[in-house]
């Protein structure tokens, strides 16, 4: 009998092997798809000015068609993660990333500003929305014990993908114009982000059995979105990110325009025009932060990682704000801001899975992104409005501070307790 059962061990060290090998290509092929959808949101300030010029239309106009971007790209996400469950996500990510990439073909062809609207904003929005939650509700299920450094490391891909782009893309713009920009470089996307996506595949029942587990390694009930939904701690997450959201996007959508104001934006800074310089460290450290604090949180705790990241933002914005004639520390504060900011995109949904559990992973993350949309409406406008109302920055910089500073006492001081309560409660696995 003993000698049957020796080469049980190394088939089962094989298959460990496999898998943490397997998890590695997923990310990786996730990755690509990611930057495969960056560049419509990333690289839109390029287009912005080409197209009003085509289509004859004034920039209010036109910015529709970013606002259906995003307000498909996240207000949809739920129904495209029940999809995504249902289906999987191989087949549904191949689809969204085509999308993605048509809607710029689509695009070159347009003549007019409601057709614009259809292919950039309503395709587009909704191809990168499948692919957003998608990747990121996989690449959790993926890597239990290293959930925040996967989702982090990804949403990278999202948020850094479009420096490879941004310069081809303008230099093309030049050369050859805008119809033949979207039309070569959205083929080029489709293309990619499908042979990519082929290569997705869900965690074979073994590896995924193991997986179900929070950062402590502890079982986790999988829980679906209607039971989810019905859970005070979802909604205390979903406040939390949502007040995230929209406290980085009150100042970041309005940097170009208070920079101004503040008197920065022709000063050279390391040989460097302020502003430019400021906004290429900021994708940096906005990319970055995504997976550090990501794998951060897999060491020392969701809870603790948000509240010592949400009050950096915070102190960050206040030290930006005092020391606003200042044009050296404008720029590296600003990237100490987005450092402090982007990990959101890590940190919610590997506690959302941590909790919630991974077969629902997806849908769930779906409804708990819809608070990104809202901070994305309420950043840019409300921060707009309230400086018009006040003459002045303080108030918006204000707001957002304490928006930040609440939400690393809400993270510290009722979400870590509240989620420890409901993890010990019992219910079934």
């Amino acid at each position: 009998m003993n000698t049957r059962l020796q080469p049980i061990a190394p088939r089962i060290e094989n298959v460990s092997t496999s898998a943490t090998h397997n998890r590695w290509i997923q990310l990786g092929l996730g990755l690509v798809c990611m930057m495969a959808i960056s560049s419509p949101q990333y690289v839109w300030t390029l287009m912005t000015k080409p197209l009003a010029a085509k289509l004859g239309i004034a920039l209010p106009e036109l910015q529709v068609t970013f606002a259906l971007l995003i307000i498909l790209q996240t207000f949809f996400s739920p129904f495209q993660g029940k999809l995504i469950d249902r289906f999987g996500p191989r087949t549904l990510i191949s689809f969204g990333t085509v999308m993605s990439g048509l809607s710029w073909v689509f695009a070159s062809q347009v003549q007019s500003a409601p057709m614009l609207y259809l292919t950039y904003g309503v395709i587009g929005g909704l191809g990168t929305g499948i692919v957003y939650v998608g990747v990121v509700g996989l690449m959790v299920r993926w890597f239990p014990a290293q959930r925040g450094f996967a989702a982090g490391a990804v949403a990278a891909g999202y948020g850094m993908g479009a420096i490879v782009t941004t310069f081809p893309i303008a230099a093309s713009l030049q050369a050859r114009g805008v119809e033949a920009t979207l039309w070569m470089f959205g083929t080029a996307f489709a293309v990619v982000g499908l042979l990519a996506s082929q290569g997705l595949r869900v965690p074979p029942v073994h590896d995924a059995a193991g997986a179900n587990v929070n950062e402590a390694g502890s079982p986790v009930a999988n829980l679906r979105p209607s039971q989810t939904l019905r859970t005070p701690i979802f909604w205390l997450m979903f406040a939390m990110m949502t007040m995230m959201s929209t406290s980085g996007l009150m100042v970041t959508s309005q940097m170009a325009t208070f920079a101004a104001d503040f008197g920065v934006t022709k000063v050279l800074v390391f040989g460097m025009a302020a502003l430019p310089l400021a906004l290429t460290i900021d994708r940096f450290t906005n990319g970055l932060t995504r997976p550090l604090f990501g794998w951060v949180s897999d060491k020392v705790g969701r809870e603790n990682t948000m509240f010592f990241a949400f009050a950096l933002e915070g102190v960050a914005m206040a030290l930006w704000l005092f020391t606003r004639d200042n044009a050296v520390l404008f720029v590296l504060l600003s990237g100490v801001v987005f450092f402090g900011w982007g990990e959101i995109f890590s940190l919610f949904p590997a506690t959302l899975t941590d909790t919630f559990g991974t077969r629902h992973a997806t849908e769930n993350y779906g409804w708990l992104y819809i608070s990104q949309g809202i901070g994305s409406i309420l950043g840019g406008p409300l921060a707009a409005l309230m400086h018009q109302h006040a003459g002045s920055w303080l108030p918006v910089f204000g707001a957002a501070i304490t928006l930040d500073i609440v939400t690393a006492l809400l993270a510290i001081a009722v979400l870590k307790p509240m989620r420890r309560r409901f993890l010990a409660a019992p219910r079934g696995v």
